[in-house]
């Protein structure tokens, strides 16, 4: 094929799923993996199209959607996917590179697939059965089911948090879907955090710490100081 994807010009695409995750930095939310197949007929029915195609973070969320919403309207047989996710929880007691794997491992493991390939973004994968898993640097700019695996994650992971900023206004989810940014710092030390907070990251630990002895300087001073009764004398 002619693909402008190099390597699917290597690898026959109807025979590999290609899998990404996104939400490994953040402080707060579930870490999201996603797995796509896609037939030839579908890449080339995507290359003639005006879509873009490529890295999610270089995308807006309206340019993501457009994606996935052309994604959603092809029946299976050109393009197929399915979503993993692993918890804060599982993020804390695993640490976040397990966790990661357990998302992806998730997320090939509902879609049913029986490819014998699969291409996972980044230089570290887990096993997926007797599937031969190939890891691709920056595959999400190289390997059209990778980017579009991206694409799908993030939307899903943005649309998590977002719903989660309703029950939690104060962080600013809605605006930074979890990521450390000076106000969603600002926020952990003003209000402490939340179950939705990675508790075994660095900074949320230290920002917890850092809020609860303020809050008891701040008890500390404005608790009215007890009246001092007069010594007897004689």
């Amino acid at each position: 094929m002619n693909s402008a994807w190099y390597l699917e010009n290597d690898i026959i695409p109807d025979i590999s799923v290609g899998i990404d995750e996104v939400g490994r930095g953040p402080l707060a939310g579930p870490v999201v993996a996603a797995a796509v197949w896609i037939s030839s007929a579908g890449i080339a029915m995507l290359e003639n199209s005006e879509l873009p195609v490529r890295d999610s973070k270089k995308l807006s969320f309206n340019q993501r959607e457009k994606v996935v919403q052309w994604i959603n309207a092809q029946p299976s047989d050109i393009v197929k996917y399915s979503i993993g996710e692993a918890s804060v929880q599982e993020i804390d007691s695993k640490n976040i590179l397990q966790a990661t794997f357990l998302a992806m491992q998730r997320a090939h493991s509902q879609l049913d697939a029986k490819e014998k390939v699969v291409l996972v973004d980044g230089n570290k994968a887990p096993e997926f059965g007797s599937s031969e898993v190939i890891t691709v640097v920056k595959g999400d700019n190289k390997v059209i089911s990778i980017s579009l695996a991206s694409i799908i994650a993030k939307q899903h992971r943005d649309r998590i948090m977002v719903d989660l900023a309703k029950k939690y206004p104060n962080y600013g989810w809605e605006n930074n879907v979890g990521y450390g940014t000076r106000e969603h710092i600002c926020a952990i030390l003003r209000y402490g955090s939340t179950p939705h907070h990675r508790k075994s990251f660095a900074p949320v630990k230290d920002l917890d710490t850092a809020s609860q002895n303020i809050l008891n300087i701040v008890e500390i001073l404005s608790t009215p100081e007890p009246k001092s009764s007069k010594p007897r004398v004689g």
